[in-house]
């Protein structure tokens, strides 16, 4: 049954929620580091003990976050009219307790605190998820919104919001926000996190590029039911009811007909490594040949069996139990008939352009501590600078540098004559991290790229120094510089 959670419900929690504090600053000021750390580990006793005052916040805190009940004059004192917000669907009564039937959670950037509405985790419950289980802050949302551009726009499309998250971070780069689900009971808790925000958000309801056909947008944010597997809806939040990676190649595809020139489109996605193939060939193959700039970004490969147990603890279902094991049974018979050996997951990023495709795919699977965001707007700049500048006369021309956050890394071992060279690689100290081993010719030229001299001329320089034409020069060093200054490990000056 859907919630009612009315425009005047929503008004009113609004303002009790602030008159609380319970935001996201007041949440880690009640709990403390520590106890807020376990909490987020799922362990509830620190903070249980760090809220026995009894304060409205500490009460919510329990409600919501802890997933306690509490006493009724306790949830009156925190919310006002308890039965007001059980008939609205907020809270359900239990006797003289009241415990939350809504996750409901205060969601913070560096820019402020946002309160989300969502469905009860499998833990919450203590069950399975129902089928149109609205999923609430999840790491893929996290991730999505890290990895994500944040340049201003005039408009935004949250392409299946679910709760809502990526469209309250698009509300601040964006001068209009539109959001779009197949679920009715995921656009009305959007909708009521928008007004709980109070945002004006678009909010249409239809399935996958249906709601908005016929319009374009500056950007795209999509975290779409990429979860691969059988042609299959359990449940509607990962599920797509398409075969494989068919979801993610469904929007990989869609995206360019509502992306305005120069429009970004940035996803999770998930692909099959399918024995004999490459996986980069795989997800090319769902580009068009002109239009395009992509960047697809591999951040994880996992191994069938492990795939399906970790989703079906996911929706809390025991793959030990009778039910987990016919659905992962099932599950391994689909992708051992589709030769399927690893499913790989990660970002992609999309640039409608008046060009060429350009198409990157990556393997970021190390660990690294930036969001991926800052890096993807940076490399979008990059391939677009190297696109005006394709014509080798303009890059010679051109004026470069090695960011500082760029070393030199040296290994060497002990031998008879002395230490003998290992390796020799650059690596970018910030962002992803890039490490690109190299040679003791690009390391000299490397040198001298200082923002003073052109390539051309440091070039020339080189050849000079090492008995080399200035035709084997150029032709050896353009495509190495083109590849450094795509992965930010050499700048222009103009992008320094």
């Amino acid at each position: 049954m859907l919630p009612r959670l009315t425009d005047q419900f929503c008004d009113h929690l609004r303002d009790t929620l602030h008159a609380a504090g319970y935001d996201a600053d007041g949440v880690v000021a009640t709990l403390g580091d520590q106890a807020h750390a376990a909490l987020g580990r799922g362990e509830p006793e620190p903070a249980r003990r760090a809220t026995r005052g009894g304060s409205p916040r500490e009460t919510l805190i329990r409600m919501f976050l802890v997933g306690d009940a509490v006493p009724r004059d306790r949830a009156a004192q925190a919310l006002g009219d308890v039965d007001q917000a059980a008939a609205e669907g907020l809270v359900q009564l239990d006797g003289d307790d009241v415990r939350a039937a809504l996750d409901l959670r205060p969601y913070g950037d560096g820019a402020g605190s946002w309160w989300v509405l969502a469905d009860l985790d499998a833990e919450q419950t203590g069950g399975p998820l129902g089928p149109d289980h609205v999923l609430g802050i999840g790491h893929a949302s996290l991730s999505l919104a890290r990895a994500t551009v944040r340049r201003k726009v005039g408009s935004v499309l949250d392409l299946g919001t679910g709760c809502g998250i990526q469209a309250l971070h698009a509300s601040r780069h964006a001068d209009r926000v539109t959001a779009t689900d197949l679920s009715e009971r995921a656009l009305k808790l959007a909708g009521a996190t928008f007004r709980l925000n109070d945002l004006r958000v678009e909010t249409a309801r239809g399935s996958w590029f249906e709601p908005v056909a016929g319009r374009r947008f500056d950007q795209v944010v999509c975290n779409p039911p990429f979860v691969v597997g059988p042609p299959r809806v359990d449940y509607v939040y990962r599920d797509s009811g398409l075969a494989g990676d068919d979801a993610s190649a469904l929007v990989v595809r869609g995206l360019p007909d509502v992306l305005a020139e120069g429009g970004v489109g940035q996803l999770l996605a998930s692909w099959l490594h399918r024995r004999g193939e490459d996986w980069a060939e795989r997800v090319a193959s769902w580009l068009p040949d002109e239009g395009i700039d992509a960047w697809f970004v591999q951040r994880d490969i996992a191994e069938p069996a492990l795939y399906v147990g970790t989703w079906l603890r996911d929706t809390g279902v025991d793959p030990r139990s009778a039910e987990g094991s016919a659905k992962a049974s099932a599950w391994l018979d689909w992708f051992a008939e589709n030769d399927v050996v690893g499913i790989g997951f990660g970002f992609v990023t999309l640039r409608a352009t008046d060009s060429d495709t350009e198409v990157a795919c990556e393997d970021l699977r190390h660990a690294f501590d930036d969001p991926l965001g800052p890096e993807t707007g940076a490399w979008l700049d990059r391939v677009a600078w190297l696109r005006a500048n394709a014509d080798p006369k303009l890059l010679l021309s051109a004026r470069l540098v090695v960011p500082p956050t760029v070393v030199l890394e040296q290994v060497s071992e002990p031998g008879e004559a002395g230490w003998s060279e290992l390796v020799r690689r650059l690596h970018r100290t910030d962002g992803p991290g890039w490490q690109q081993e190299t040679d003791e010719l690009v390391t000299s030229m490397l040198g001298g790229f200082r923002g003073h001299l052109t390539l051309a001329e440091v070039l020339t320089i080189l050849g000079a120094a090492n008995d080399l034409s200035a035709e084997e020069v150029v032709n050896a060093a353009l495509p190495v510089v083109s590849e450094l200054i795509q992965h930010g490990m050499v700048l222009p000056v103009e992008l320094a």
